[in-house]
């Protein structure tokens, strides 16, 4: 919180903290405006690489996250459809739109991805999420190109932005946001089973089609509710949960918390390198995490995948 367009003391920042005074300039841009971007950010983060996490454990699947599976994509392309037909949306308004292009997203990749001989496997999946992502990109860029008003009014969002968050956004979204990440601790024992293998599961008594449902509804939530708030931020959902099973091992009762407390860490140090590179102007977070994620991907393409 103390880097910005001006530079401000770690103690006037513990002062604003602690001690806000409105009547200090310093103050007000302490608890008005970076505050709520740093735990907008945070909330992101966290959900982000939760969403990834439960991915990766239900479909077994090390590349899964919301980002290459292309449930970001579908949520960006459903906020740019809206601002495009409807015109000025507010980012209140982006949620259920988010959220709807999330579900809609996700449900095409799996229906791709599980086609064929054999069934769904992760190669397919991340294929088809590929393939998803890059049919619906291509249909977001056509209409912010057609139109100026959509472009001026969402550019920044749609590389990823943590810019202009206020309070009032961050209390409308954290009930949506926590409450998936609880969820998703709720079932975590249920993720880890899965995890061993259908048979596995379904031999331990493991509902296995209802608890899918639920997880599907989870990243959903976390995913969309992300993407409205801060713009498709790409990969953080596939590097924490990464990071965390290799601290914690197998068991997803600790990879999702560890996931969701690296994952906002990420958002916090990609944001603040975003205002440093370029300073006194900002680079929007999801290009920072692009820079960082795009060698894991390469990485885990050619050593994890089968």
């Amino acid at each position: 919180m103390t880097i910005g367009a001006a530079d401000i003391d770690s103690s006037t920042v513990i002062d604003a903290v602690l001690h806000y005074d409105a009547s200090i300039y310093d103050h007000l841009i302490i608890r008005l405006v970076r505050m709520p971007r740093v735990v907008s950010g945070m909330m992101v983060g966290a959900s982000l690489a939760v969403a990834g996490g439960i991915m990766q454990g239900l479909t077994r699947n090390p590349l899964a996250s919301p980002g290459i599976l292309g449930v970001n994509a579908g949520a960006a392309f459903a906020v740019v459809l809206a601002v495009y037909l409807l015109g000025q949306v507010s980012l209140r308004a982006y949620m259920s739109y988010a959220l709807l292009g999330a579900a809609v997203a996700g449900i095409i990749v799996y229906g791709l991805g599980s086609m064929g001989h054999g069934g769904m496997t992760p190669l397919k999946l991340t294929l088809a999420g590929a393939v998803f992502t890059a049919f619906v990109t291509s249909f977001t860029s056509a209409l912010l190109i057609s139109d100026q008003e959509t472009l001026d009014q969402i550019r920044f969002w749609t590389a990823g932005s943590l810019a202009g968050r206020d309070w009032e956004l961050v209390e409308f979204i954290a009930p949506i946001l926590g409450g998936g990440m609880i969820g998703a601790l709720v079932i975590a024992r249920q993720i880890t089973t899965i995890s061993l293998g259908e048979d596995i599961a379904r031999g331990l008594g493991q509902n296995t089609v209802l608890i899918r449902l639920i997880a599907a509804c989870l990243v959903v939530f976390l995913a969309g509710g992300s993407v409205a708030l801060a713009g498709p931020i790409a990969f953080v959902g596939l590097i924490a949960p990464h990071l965390a099973r290799f601290v914690v091992g197998a068991d997803y009762r600790w990879i999702l918390p560890y996931s969701a407390a690296l994952g906002a860490l990420i958002i916090t140090i990609g944001d603040t390198l975003a205002r440093i590179i370029v300073k006194p102007e900002e680079l929007p977070v999801g290009v920072m995490t692009a820079l960082i994620g795009a060698p894991f991907f390469i990485y885990l393409a050619r050593w994890k995948v089968r």
